[in-house]
């Protein structure tokens, strides 16, 4: 009978800490929605604004008749944060999301510069626009062309990573990349393309 005392409290104290444990780790992960799948409030849009518009809860971006480019920006600044969308596109597009100051870039979509397919890695903007520790692996094996997937970027101190449909693809490390800024979604000018962006969740780990 003792002994059963005993054995209780300890076997109550484990279960109590690992189910703490695991709601810890559920609320660290619990990323409120940044876009609200009816308008843009949260954003700044450009204005006039040709490019931007949301159908069916999904953010659609859309190059003009001059295949002009433009950006689409979160009002609230970003330091360190998660974010997660689905993102779908179908032929040639060069897009991504934006972050920190100065600004780095997640891609998406055929580099204008390299020429080829660098979805899931960093543009930094720098003479070497997207140094080899910044590019995505196996990319062909994780990306599903024409279709919706799912990209979970994390900026934390000076490390970036990136998962592709749950798959951790590249954990670029770089300190220059350091200011918080707004959360970008581009189109880029030049060429004509169509992405689009729904579920998009984030939250600040400052």
């Amino acid at each position: 009978m003792k002994i059963k005392n005993l054995i209780h409290p300890l076997a109550l104290a484990v279960a109590l800490a690992l189910n703490s444990t695991a709601q810890a780790a559920g609320d660290a992960d619990n990323l409120p929605p940044i876009f609200n799948g009816k308008d843009f409030t949260g954003w700044k849009v450009p204005e006039p604004n040709p490019f931007w518009k949301v159908v069916g809860g999904v953010i659609v971006g859309e190059n003009d008749e001059a295949k002009k480019g433009s950006m689409l920006w979160t009002e609230k600044l970003y330091g360190d944060f998660v974010i997660e969308c689905d993102a779908r596109w179908s032929g040639e597009i060069d897009s991504g999301i934006m972050l920190r100051a100065p600004e780095l870039q997640l891609q998406m979509g055929i580099s204008r510069s390299l020429k080829r397919d660098l979805t899931g890695s960093f543009y930094t903007g720098g003479t070497e626009k997207y140094p080899e520790a910044g590019q995505a692996k196996d990319l062909e094996k994780n990306f599903k062309p024409g279709d919706w997937n799912h990209y979970r970027l994390e900026a934390k101190g000076d490390t970036f990573t990136v998962w592709l449909n749950g798959v951790q693809m590249v954990k670029y490390t770089n300190a220059k990349y350091a200011g918080a800024a707004p959360i970008g979604l581009q189109i880029h000018p030049g060429l004509a393309m169509k992405v689009e962006f729904r579920n998009l969740r984030a939250k600040s780990l400052d």
